[in-house]
């Protein structure tokens, strides 16, 4: 079988590059206002967000709730209590920054698109995909800070709930609800030039990437992860995904789910969102110079489970397909 690099992910890999070699475009001295273009470019994605959500779709989607449960505890709970079993294990500033960089990562909603495409590939439930990778980022809104608020708290960082959630309303839920609101007029609109609007999805995330990267390289943030501990935490995000996806497989067989929805529970309670992570640090971490290690995992587990999920998803499919052709044969 043949694999394709994903071509974000190259676009991830040469952004940071040239974070590297051209910092000054994206550090504090840059004479471009990359912030606000962000900022507006946020706005921007989560309008478009809301404008393609169907209400009528969502409210469909309740009615399996057993699954609906298990993809979003997977991806709310689980996850994040993963990470704090290795809460003790700190024992320095640098334990810490890696450590909050993990259950941000693990406090992140599940990504839309990938989701929804690996589910189809493997022939799982589309629709059950869609109602879980749409309702994940409305929940993450509201949750994703609550968890980096019970530890950042207690640090030296600076972290206001209440000045978090004005801006999370401010870029975020405002555009959801205005999109929404117009879904009925917009929405065919929207699916019609659904590519472009995800190519301006990526352009933004790339953007802030870029500025992230360019400020910690600017600062000598990573001047502390020599290539053992790059290699430590790309093991830990490997492991972190292997955990989660055998424990949703485990009680999908155990609650007695069809092949089609352990397919949806394992891809949707797994899958964590690149574009809410890059969105989401830009606010809940107003210094861009720590914002590259933020981002570190989630980029490394983005790549990941594009990686995994996409064998996966051809072997479930290939085997599904055998059977189907067994089962006509034996007719």
């Amino acid at each position: 079988m043949k694999f394709k690099i994903d071509k974000f992910i190259l676009s991830i890999i040469t952004v940071v590059l040239a974070a590297y070699f051209f910092p000054q475009f994206g550090g504090k001295s840059s004479p471009l206002p990359l912030d606000k273009i962000a900022s507006v470019g946020v706005s921007l994605i989560f309008f478009f967000y809301g404008l393609k959500l169907s209400p009528e779709k969502i409210k469909t989607g309740l009615k399996n709730w057993r699954l609906h449960l298990l993809v979003q505890a997977c991806t709310f709970l689980v996850f994040p209590i993963i990470i704090l079993c290795f809460y003790p294990l700190i024992h320095s500033e640098y334990d810490k920054n890696i450590w909050l960089a993990f259950l941000f990562l693990a406090a992140l909603p599940s990504t839309v698109s990938s989701s929804v495409v690996m589910v189809s590939m493997a022939k799982g439930n589309i629709p059950a995909a869609i109602f879980n990778a749409s309702i994940s980022g409305l929940i993450g809104i509201i949750v994703t800070p609550l968890w980096l608020g019970l530890f950042l708290n207690n640090t030296g960082t600076s972290y206001d709930l209440g000045e978090i959630y004005s801006k999370l309303i401010v870029e975020v839920v405002v555009p959801v609800i205005v999109g929404l609101l117009l879904h009925r007029y917009w929405g065919n609109v929207a699916q019609k030039y659904n590519s472009y609007l995800t190519l301006f999805d990526k352009s933004i995330i790339l953007l802030i990437i870029y500025k992230s990267f360019a400020s910690s390289f600017e600062e000598n943030v990573f001047s502390g992860i020599d290539p053992f501990d790059f290699t430590v935490i790309a093991v830990a995000v490997f492991g972190l995904f292997y955990v989660v996806y055998f424990l949703s497989g485990y009680i999908s067989n155990q609650l007695g789910f069809s092949i089609e929805d352990k397919i949806t529970a394992q891809f949707c309670g797994t899958k964590k969102s690149l574009v809410h992570g890059t969105v989401f640090a830009k606010i809940l971490f107003p210094n861009p110079s720590t914002m590259g290690i933020i981002l570190l995992p989630i980029m490394l587990f983005h790549a990941f489970q594009i990686f995994i999920i996409s064998f996966i998803a051809t072997k479930i499919s290939n085997r599904k397909e055998e059977n189907e052709v067994s089962y006509v044969g034996e007719k």
